[in-house]
């Protein structure tokens, strides 16, 4: 009985291990990629997508020019689900589940995964694994949206056009045990259409028309719909804009940048040269909490006791980064 407690033990270390080893090696930069020879994979559109999006944009745009007539309450709903939403992508899918930079409690989990099914950008478990597959593979074919391919490209294109066969690829060699043996993980990406439904469309429209009468079409328009278009696009710009106007404090050898609109924006995810020098750094930011709610986000579930090993870069480590490989455009330390 001790004997196999203890075996039991040993694997349990391992496999703890093998998440933590994950976090390290799975999301850093790879420069052996070379591309293949030959003629360019022709590119196929996904009409559906073109067809959602185009509506989706149409709808929001609707959205956007009712606001005068939505109530207050409204509103406020709608920067309520933006923030929720928002945090599903920057807390959870990104610093937490693709670069393990912080570990959170059950509960913690639980509500990230919720709020990623309201932002609707994909499933936990694929996103994690795409956004890997774009650190270790950054700006080449292999990337899912190589910023060298143009700003539409990078922004939405990648979504209305079947996947490069080399990320793909890239992404079926990766190890992602820590997030199949994550249960939050794995119960969301199973439920995922279902989630999706009543967290990114059901609960924002039913709301207003509930506690306060607001139209179910005024409801379907502004918390849903343009609230819906914004967190995309607020996401998209951190590949689009951050991988293209910014200066390159960290390391000028890469293409990503710090932007601060599209930081405040992504409500912290624009400082992205940073990020991508340091992607195990959960503030993604050397400068704090500054235009960075997410890190405040994550450091008031710390101050709760529901996240915890908040991984960060020693400030030598980031300086001795910058006059070795900056751009001369740093302005602290």
């Amino acid at each position: 009985m001790v004997a196999s407690q203890k075996k039991m033990s040993i694997k349990t270390t391992k496999s703890k291990r093998a998440m933590d080893e994950t976090s390290f090696t799975e999301d850093v930069y790879d420069d052996s990629y070379k591309p293949k020879k030959g003629p360019s994979p022709p590119r196929q559109i996904v009409w559906r997508n073109v067809v959602l999006m185009s509506l989706l944009h149409i709808g929001a745009l609707y959205g956007l020019i009712v606001i005068p007539s939505a109530s207050a309450l409204t509103l406020i709903w709608t920067g309520v689900c933006f923030m929720i939403s928002a945090l599903g992508i920057t807390a959870g899918a990104h610093r937490l589940w693709s670069h393990r930079s912080y570990k959170a409690s059950l509960p913690l989990r639980i509500f990230l995964a919720v709020a990623n099914s309201m932002a609707f950008q994909n499933d936990i478990y694929e996103w994690a694994r795409d956004h890997r597959v774009h650190h270790k593979f950054s700006e080449t074919d292999a990337d899912p949206h190589n910023a060298r391919r143009g700003f539409f490209f990078a922004h939405i294109g990648w979504l209305l056009v079947r996947k490069h066969p080399d990320v793909i690829e890239k992404g079926k060699k990766l190890e992602l045990s820590d997030l199949k043996e994550d249960g939050v993980v794995m119960f969301q990406r199973r439920y995922y259409k279902l989630s999706v439904l009543v967290m990114c469309f059901v609960i924002p429209m039913w709301v207003p028309w509930f506690f306060w009468e607001e139209s179910l079409w005024m409801s379907y328009l502004i918390p849903c719909l343009l609230r819906y278009a914004v967190v995309l696009n607020a996401s998209w710009l951190v590949n689009s804009a951050a991988h293209m106007w910014g200066m390159r404090p960290y390391d000028h050898n890469i293409n990503p940048r710090e932007n601060k609109l599209v930081a405040f924006s992504a409500i912290g995810e624009g400082f992205h040269n940073y990020h991508h020098t340091f992607p195990h750094d959960y503030a993604t930011s050397e400068f704090g909490s500054q235009l960075n709610v997410t890190k405040g986000f994550i450091d008031l579930m710390c101050y709760f006791g529901l996240a915890s090993n908040c991984r960060r870069v020693p400030h030598e480590t980031v300086m001795a980064r910058v006059k070795r490989t900056g751009d001369g455009s740093h302005k602290s330390g």
